[in-house]
């Protein structure tokens, strides 16, 4: 037996940005599942978030669709993920920190974002880059002096399992 680490861990910004996306799995939203990410300067997680209802609030009463009015448009009521790191945070300051997002923040978490004092955004999509709220997102940044740049990890895909004497597929086959 040798005397040395293993050589196929992962690195930390795979290791972030795959927390978001499970915290992205927690999201009810039928069409887009947001996770976030909040990590200090010295590599500690200090918050996490997804897309989804307030608490107290019952998302079975609530809209998930984007029509029109009280009733159909779920933008009036979900709260980001991006806010839901940064007000569920575990730590007390936010000051020098990068939070890592599925999805490239609109202006309103943008807001929250350098008023935290977070100074890098990492993403991984930026499908949304031609909407004017991402737009002003990018100028606030800007001017913010906040860095953000794409997700740069070397894997496109994580497996997990969860019961150690079954392989992938058959765990696939459970859901």
């Amino acid at each position: 037996m040798e005397n040395k680490k293993r050589e196929d861990y992962i690195e930390w910004e795979t290791y972030f940005m795959a927390i978001a996306l499970v915290c992205a799995k927690r999201s009810k939203d039928p069409k887009t599942q947001v996770g976030a990410c909040i990590v200090n300067k010295d590599k500690r997680l200090v918050g996490t978030g997804y897309n989804g209802m307030p608490d107290r609030c019952s998302d079975d009463m609530l809209p998930w669709g984007k029509g029109e009015g009280l009733h159909r448009d779920k933008h009036l009521y979900v709260c980001h993920a991006e806010m839901n790191a940064i007000l569920n945070r575990f730590s007390a300051d936010l000051k020098g920190c990068t939070i890592y997002v599925t999805l490239f923040p609109c202006n309103n978490c943008t807001q929250m974002i350098i008023q935290s004092g977070i100074r890098e955004v990492v993403f991984l999509s930026d499908e949304k880059k031609n909407k004017v709220e991402v737009k002003a997102s990018k100028k606030l940044l800007k001017m913010a002096k906040v860095d953000y740049r794409p997700y740069c990890g070397s894997l496109d895909t994580i497996a997990i399992k969860f019961h150690a004497d079954a392989d992938v597929d058959q765990l696939a086959s459970r859901s």
